[in-house]
């Protein structure tokens, strides 16, 4: 084990890792996706709104979550849930500073192909200063509105050290899954999720599934990373959960002006044994928050990072008579022990300070997953 987990270790104790979870925090997005702010779609009888901004402004001025959409628009947005949509292909992240960075690249994207790194610092966006500006509004810029269609150019300035370089590049249709398995050490699954888009579930079930065909190589413990994640659709968010757990509640809906609370139940079957540690920071959002809660509330896994996003509100589009889409609030999901996220986020187990790097929150994930197995770590 190296001395920073060792450190670490010191830290966490049996007692907090394994304390009771309830209570809720004030949450700060942080990170963005280009690819992932998906439309509203129907599930269970209720939408999955996870829209990250608004389309050509706000309506409803009592409903914080409604938003206007051209047609253009709306169909791109709805391409997203499928796990396609249209841009160049990176991720960013900001600080606590105002910077914007690139997270990710899409290897075969049109950034990834120009070079662009992550770490590079976003300065501007089609002439745009995106310092200090919310990373939900750099990703708009990013997909360039009905503007942004294939074949669309859009110039960004990014700094790497102390050169600076412009690089116009071209919007395309991409395709990546949401979902990516890797082994960061020894005996660890960890499924990083971006985005609750059509067939992630069955990807998730398969990485779990896989880890229990082979206890020797992934024995200490699964770590879903949900750092990030925008949000999607609500079925697959209750299928994912559903990988965890053996039935029971994953969530709770409320529709809006009262009425019979609609209970979202796992199937049968998933995985309860494996030691699981679920990792958040302020850009998890809505269904993603809706799995950590089931998570955290059936006792299923340790929560680790730093506070949710703090949405639980649910929003379904209606087409108007000129074409545009409004998306406006229908209800809201409760956790399985009827606390609301929204506008709080969901308070982690083992809280991460907000200056630590995603390296130290990750060796803090990876440290809680060895007290859960009673692994010895690396």
């Amino acid at each position: 084990m190296s001395p920073t987990r060792r450190a670490l270790r010191l830290q966490l104790t049996l007692g907090l890792v394994f304390v009771a979870v309830c209570g809720v925090g004030v949450a700060t997005g942080a990170w963005g996706s280009e690819g992932h702010r998906p439309a509203a779609a129907v599930a269970h009888g209720m939408g999955s709104a996870d829209v990250v901004g608004a389309g050509s402004g706000g309506s409803a001025a009592a409903d914080r979550w409604a938003a206007d959409y051209t047609p253009e628009e709306f169909a791109a947005y709805t391409q997203a849930l499928d796990g396609h949509y249209i841009g160049v292909g990176l991720w960013v992240v900001g600080s606590p500073q105002g910077q914007v960075r690139v997270s990710r690249t899409l290897p075969k994207g049109p950034a990834g192909r120009a070079d662009v790194r992550a770490g590079d610092r976003l300065l501007e966006v089609g002439g745009v200063p995106v310092t200090g500006m919310p990373v939900t509004e750099v990703v708009a810029l990013l997909r360039g509105g009905a503007a942004g269609r294939v074949g669309s150019s859009v110039t960004l300035l990014l700094q790497r050290g102390t050169e600076v370089r412009a690089l116009t590049l071209r919007r395309a249709v991409l395709d990546e899954g949401d979902v990516r398995v890797d082994h960061p050490e020894s005996g660890v699954t960890r499924i990083s999720m971006d985005a609750f888009t059509v067939g992630v579930s069955e990807q998730v079930q398969a990485a779990v599934h896989q880890a229990q065909l082979n206890p020797a190589k992934d024995g200490r413990g699964i770590l879903l990373d949900l750092r990030g994640n925008s949000g999607g659709l609500v079925s697959e968010a209750v299928a994912t959960a559903s990988a965890f757990l053996d039935g029971g509640r994953v969530a709770l809906y409320q529709p809006e002006g009262g009425g019979a609370r609609e209970v979202l139940t796992a199937a049968r079957g998933g995985d309860t044994a494996t030691p699981l540690v679920v990792l958040v920071d302020g850009g998890t959002m809505s269904a993603a928050e809706l799995v950590t809660g089931a998570l955290r509330d059936r006792g299923r896994a340790v929560v680790v990072g730093r506070p949710t996003f703090g949405k639980g509100a649910v929003q379904q589009p209606q087409t108007l008579s000129d074409g545009m889409v409004q998306e406006h609030t229908v209800g809201n999901y409760l956790t399985p022990s009827g606390i609301s996220p929204d506008g709080q986020g969901i308070q982690p187990d083992v809280v991460v300070p907000p200056a630590a790097s995603a390296q130290a929150a990750e060796n803090t994930a990876l440290t809680v997953l060895d007290d859960l197995s009673g692994g010895s770590g690396q």
